[in-house]
């Protein structure tokens, strides 16, 4: 029983998932769908906190300030909604869970930096992660294309209805003379 719910979660796992650790300052590109339309939303902020680092249920806690308001969100790195986690930064610390930085701002809420090689951290190359983006700018193209296609179709309908009342207006002008 216990082999085939490892099995069972293994199909859920990406092959690869960024090393993501407490400290780190990422960006993480998550899909968001709003009614039939899906977009792309960047958070990037510091990671107060990582769970569960080898399961499928592996998630962080990332927080940032935005207009002056802390904002912590919870992501599951395994998640098909999160498409790629970018570590921007590494920083120095000593524990797996930031509380402490809730409650510092300004100069006091800087962590010291660490050298890293960000090439080789962010180098994770998920074909179906990929693919599902390219699909997603390639919709977005589509859509906006089929946009502009309308607004010329209504313009050219405009011109075309002003030139005709610029023809009849013509006619009148000749039949008064």
């Amino acid at each position: 029983m216990q082999f085939g719910i490892k099995e069972l979660e293994e199909t859920f796992k990406k092959p690869s998932v960024v090393d993501v650790r407490s400290g780190d300052t990422v960006r993480v590109h998550q899909k968001i769908r709003e009614g039939n339309k899906e977009r792309v939303q960047i958070f990037q902020g510091l990671v107060i906190r990582t769970k569960r680092k080898g399961s499928h249920t592996s998630a962080i806690v990332v927080r940032r300030i935005a207009s002056g308001i802390g904002v912590e969100k919870s992501f599951l790195l395994h998640s098909p909604l999160v498409l790629k986690v970018e570590v921007i930064k590494r920083s120095k610390v000593h524990r797996n869970y930031l509380t402490y930085m809730r409650r510092r701002t300004g100069k006091s809420a800087r962590l010291t930096g660490r050298d890293f090689d960000r090439q080789s951290v962010n180098a994770i190359h998920d074909e179906k992660a990929e693919a599902e983006e390219e699909k997603l700018r390639e919709l977005a193209e589509k859509a906006a294309a089929e946009e502009a296609a309308r607004k010329a179709a209504q313009a050219a309908k405009e011109e075309l209805k002003a030139q005709k009342a610029l023809e009849a207006h013509e006619k009148k002008l000749k039949l008064k003379t």
